[in-house]
């Protein structure tokens, strides 16, 4: 189960022994997340912190400590903390589902080998040559941003919006691609484009179907794709390639072109992207 902090400890929690609650704070020193961390523990309950801060609050208080060990990240806007954070819950998943044999030892190793070889393909994604400056000065006067997605497509989404609205100003809104008829198609006209990650999970062809809602009311879509997905790339006026590796790990690498996106509008608007209006690198109050 997943829960936001600052919520979390205001909603009667129910807590047990057998239950583990891991604090993710990358300076560790984040309020709400370590007051549900104390509320967890108090309650009985093992707290795992996952942070990037060697000797941060966050160490100090939880039963077991991840580091990220991401190095020090001076932008406001985390983008190496934020991969290095997937990685390490990944890591940690595929450790719980070799101790608890609930996938095949040879699945986990192929996974396993998959992870190790995420960081030659970042670097091959960020050398390559993109569109994505070319996408930026396109609609860098836009007023709005729908992303969609599903799946771990739709966690990119979030991270990718909230990236554009962090730096560029812009009002962004991320959606589950399957609820997008219950309200944000409303939105949906040419003046208001549509970033949409289309990893190769099972769920790709009811995104597809998606798409093509999209299109048919006007709005321009900018994809985010793994090399060779002919479908996605004669749906959209824009992609931007990811190399392919398992739909478990894409979020490691379609969240890059997001991150790139939303560094070059931003840029172009003249903005600081290092230190973004009213936003601080560690939020240490509520």
């Amino acid at each position: 189960q997943i829960d936001v902090a600052s919520e979390f400890r205001y909603r009667q929690p129910v807590f047990d022994p057998d239950t583990l609650v891991i604090g993710i704070t990358q300076s560790g020193e984040t309020a709400d997340t370590l007051a549900a961390m104390r509320l967890a523990r108090q309650a009985g309950s093992p707290v795992l912190a996952l942070t990037n801060i060697m000797g941060s609050q966050a160490t100090r208080e939880a039963d077991h400590v991840l580091f990220t060990r991401a190095g020090l990240e001076i932008g406001v806007a985390a983008t190496k903390t934020h991969t290095a954070q997937v990685a390490a819950l990944l890591l940690l998943a595929l450790r719980l589902a070799w101790a608890r044999g609930v996938q095949p030892e040879a699945e986990l190793r192929r996974l396993g080998h998959e992870l190790r070889a995420v960081p030659e393909k970042l670097e091959e994604l960020l050398a390559r040559p993109s569109a994505v400056e070319e996408i930026a000065a396109r609609y860098r006067d836009e007023r709005f941003f729908l992303y969609l997605g599903r799946g771990m497509g739709f966690a990119v989404c979030l991270e990718g919006a909230l990236k554009l609205k962090e730096i560029s100003y812009i009002p962004t809104e991320a959606y589950a691609a399957g609820e997008m008829k219950h309200g944000p198609i409303a939105l949906l006209d040419k003046e208001s484009p549509v970033v949409v990650v289309a990893d190769d999970s099972p769920v790709f062809p009811k995104l597809v179907s998606n798409v093509e809602e999209v299109r048919a009311r006007g709005a321009d879509v900018i994809a985010v794709a793994t090399d060779g997905n002919e479908t996605i790339g004669e749906l959209s006026r824009d992609v931007l390639w990811v190399p392919r590796t398992d739909h478990h790990l894409a979020p490691m690498l379609t969240v890059v072109p997001l991150q790139l996106l939303a560094y070059h509008i931003a840029t172009l608007k003249g903005y600081n992207v290092d230190q973004p209006r009213n936003l601080a690198k560690t939020v240490t109050v509520e």
